[in-house]
């Protein structure tokens, strides 16, 4: 079973569904005792940064994702669930984040692109990463973010350009991190799902 974090922030149903159509089961619980018994976890997340790690502080959720971080158990933050995986982000203020992967989330520049980046962009694949296994180079997946990891670490292994280079997928051991939607990005989405589920097993 895939354990997917509620801490009061998040497209959990759509995560659900998405994982349902790929052929696993999940459940989404804010139960910590539940949750550490799942394959793996997953860590959606969507809006203001700052809110969300206050939230998933405020759950009890963050002990267990320090011990899955250190153990080796599979997680994948998906959108703002990525962004948290950093050291920090200057989003609205200076907020600390799990520290799992350093760096730190910054916003787009302001120019002529429009903020923030919504639809569909392709995936520049740099780095031989599990769950991007079976994608193919330039594939499209769907983004909606204003703020953006710099593709410029050793842990990026796909970034998208938007005016700059921004962290599309990220990975480092166990932990994964995409910020784009799976659950919205059709095939593509779908491949990286099933992809990270098959490290459950």
């Amino acid at each position: 079973m895939i354990g997917i974090i509620d801490y009061g922030v998040g497209n959990l149903r759509n995560v659900e569904q998405a994982i349902a159509r790929a052929g696993y089961q999940a459940f989404i619980s804010s139960d910590i005792s539940a949750l550490a018994k799942a394959g793996a976890l997953i860590l959606p997340g969507v809006g203001a940064f700052g809110d969300a790690v206050a939230k998933l502080n405020g759950s009890g959720a963050r002990p267990l994702l320090d011990k899955w971080a250190a153990s080796g158990k599979p997680v994948l933050g998906i959108c703002v669930g990525m962004q948290m995986l950093y050291e920090k982000s200057y989003e609205f203020g200076e907020h600390e984040g799990l520290g799992y992967l350093k760096g730190s989330i910054t916003p787009f520049g302001q120019g002529s692109l429009k903020v923030p980046h919504i639809g569909w962009n392709q995936l520049v694949v740099i780095g031989d990463c599990p769950i991007l296994k079976g994608v193919e180079d330039k594939s499209y997946a769907y983004f909606v973010h204003s703020f953006y990891a710099k593709a410029d670490s050793p842990d990026v292994a796909a970034y998208t350009e938007y005016g700059v280079k921004a962290a599309a997928c990220v990975n480092k051991g166990s932990l994964y991190g995409v910020q784009f939607h799976p659950e919205k990005s059709s095939k593509t989405g779908a491949k990286i799902l099933s992809n990270f589920l098959e490290l459950s097993l």
